[in-house]
């Protein structure tokens, strides 16, 4: 029996959740398009070396996470973890560098082989969106002023909290990077085995650490913000003024960092503790040495992630869904004549549901669990008459009204 079952980190979508779960990316692909965003779906599965290039050998998702396997030609594939690594493939072996600036929208499914726990599985669904080719703080900016649209249009925003921080261009990135290493170098006894791996070869790991001994050791550690020069200073001052022209409201966050050193400048994350633990529900950064690193031209890029399965936790009003309209046919011959009727008002934009079988008793049962806001009833008598028996499901008054007029008659259940 337990093949029958979905595997564990996986659920069916379905009635409310399939609702919630819409509601959150047809929302999220409407905004984008007014910010002149265009969509683009990559595969669900690339090149191994696609997601290497972009999380690091030594990250979490690489070396534990990824679901890879070998084709039958001996290819090393995986299910994509995340977004940004197929755009930026995408962008390079579709030669789009000339075609700069782009902003692009995705969404779909993501895989990752992690402890299945409230709001994360196993397979995973993500909105996104980057900019590619705009090296300036407007891109930024508009990133997360759209992530913030996203997010008031599903009425999240008082759910929500937007950190901010500087990461700095690579010269700022240096000198904190042999700071850090000499700050945890002393304290290399309280750190984990992980941590100690990372010491030297991407200390800013160790702040993304939840191992208790690692966080006490990190509570003290150096601000990225005490080392950022004059020209990262200038771009996150520039960032924060904008958003705060906006009125997006921030609070800088100094312990938000990414580990990569294609991360540079802005880091920042949509943050709640509506769902228990303070958990991010939204994040993204500049990462502008992503492309190179990958094989392809030097190309600034921003962008930001969000789970679906989180946001749609969180939202408390799901609009009621369409009620349809019930037709009601008493006997086979009037099955087909309500078969005929069915058809021209779907055409004409109705929604409409007509059961298959039972009495009139049975039907109006079912009419009445769709929770259908009239019924259409055609008998004998109506037949004869032309019309149909056409009977509000709220208050039980009823009309008869020639089959030719009925989409006129319903237009207001369109």
């Amino acid at each position: 029996m337990s093949s029958l079952q979905p595997l564990k980190g996986t659920h069916d979508l379905m009635f409310d959740d399939i609702r919630r779960h819409r509601l959150v990316e047809e929302t999220a692909f409407e905004v984008a398009s007014r910010y002149g965003f265009s969509e683009i779906a990559t595969p669900v599965f690339e090149f191994t070396d696609v997601f290497k290039r972009t999380l690091g050998d030594t990250s979490d998702i690489v070396t534990k996470e990824m679901y890879t396997f070998e084709t039958k030609g001996g290819d090393s594939i995986t299910l994509r973890p995340e977004g940004t690594a197929g755009v930026a493939r995408a962008f390079i072996s579709g030669g789009l560098a000339q075609q700069t600036p782009l902003k692009f929208f995705y969404r779909g499914p993501m895989f990752r082989y992690e402890r299945p726990q409230k709001g994360r599985q196993r397979q995973f669904h993500q909105i996104g969106a980057e900019i590619l080719g705009v090296p300036t703080p407007q891109a930024d900016v508009e990133v997360i002023a759209l992530a913030a649209h996203v997010l008031k249009e599903l009425k999240l925003t008082g759910n929500v909290t937007l950190e901010l921080n500087s990461l700095g261009d690579i010269e700022s990135r240096a000198a904190y990077r042999d700071e850090l290493v000499k700050y945890f170098s002393a304290r290399k006894d309280q750190l984990s085995q992980d941590s100690r791996d990372r010491l030297e070869r991407n200390p800013l790991r160790i702040l993304d650490s939840k191992d208790p001994g690692d966080k006490a050791a990190v509570a003290d550690a150096p601000s990225f913000t005490d080392h950022l020069n004059e020209l990262s200073r200038d771009f996150f001052k520039a960032v924060q003024d904008c958003l705060a022209a906006q009125d997006i409201a921030f609070k800088v966050t100094p312990a938000l960092v990414r580990g990569l050193d294609y991360y540079g400048h802005t880091a920042f994350e949509f943050t709640t503790d509506a769902l228990g633990a303070q958990g991010t529900v939204l994040a993204g950064g500049r990462y502008d040495g992503l492309i190179k690193q990958m094989g392809g031209p030097q190309t600034p890029g921003i962008g930001w992630a969000a789970g679906i399965e989180r946001l749609s936790m969180l939202l408390s009003d799901l609009p009621p869904a369409k009620r349809p309209i019930a037709v009601i046919p008493i006997g086979e011959e009037e099955a087909k004549i309500a078969l005929d009727i069915t058809a021209k008002l779907r055409h004409a934009g109705f929604t409409v549901d007509m059961g298959y079988s039972g009495n009139m008793g049975k039907r109006m049962t079912r009419a009445n669990k769709i929770k259908a806001v009239v019924a259409l009833i055609i008998g004998s008598d109506e037949v004869r008459d032309g019309v149909a028996t056409v009977r509000n499901l709220d208050t039980g008054d009823q009309v008869k009204v020639p089959f030719a007029d009925l989409a006129r008659h319903l237009s207001g259940h369109r």
